[in-house]
């Protein structure tokens, strides 16, 4: 499947936040933006959600837990119960340690393979770049060209709006 993108460099982050906001007003959708470094406030210019990632993590945090106080409280309870210096078998002091390290293993691994699930980033052999350049000192608006989608039109309003140069890209996806 080929995707043919109008990409519009940019040279500074300012000039892009206010292209994305005038683009954006003028009803073109923007497929994505592609910068060298984190842009503080493209999200709002670009109209990104709030990521609901935390909630997952809090998710993944709870059953680490869980599975530490089970598996802690299984093994020192009920399969291999040792009387120590007259302590109870289930000591929830001494579990703090393992259950905070199993909270942290749980939550870290569940959500490296929830984002990469999510935004699709699973290995291949040749990775798609739109422009080399966005990952040097370039900044790169994708606008994704549809049927009887005017690239004139299109280029003029990117150049108005401060872009240094507009091209025409198509992607294959594999």
């Amino acid at each position: 499947m080929t995707k043919r993108y109008a990409l519009g460099i940019f040279e500074d982050e300012d000039v892009l936040l206010h292209a994305i906001e005038n683009i954006r007003a003028a009803g073109v959708k923007i497929y994505d933006v592609f910068s060298p470094y984190p842009v503080h406030g493209i999200d709002d210019a670009l109209g990104i959600e709030r990521s609901r990632l935390p909630i997952a993590a809090f998710f993944y945090g709870v059953c680490g837990l869980a599975f530490a106080l089970w598996m802690q409280i299984y093994m020192l309870g009920f399969d291999w119960p040792m009387i120590i210096g007259g302590k109870p078998h289930i000591s929830l002091p001494a579990f703090i340690p393992v259950s905070f390290e199993l909270t942290v293993l749980f939550t870290a691994h569940g959500m490296m393979i929830t984002f990469f699930l999510i935004s699709k980033l699973w290995p291949r052999w040749k990775v798609p770049v739109m422009d080399v350049r966005a990952t040097d000192d370039k900044f790169v608006m994708a606008i994704e060209l549809k049927e009887g989608t005017d690239m004139g039109q299109l280029g003029q309003l990117l150049r108005a709006n401060g872009a240094s140069e507009v091209n025409e890209k198509e992607m294959t996806k594999e």
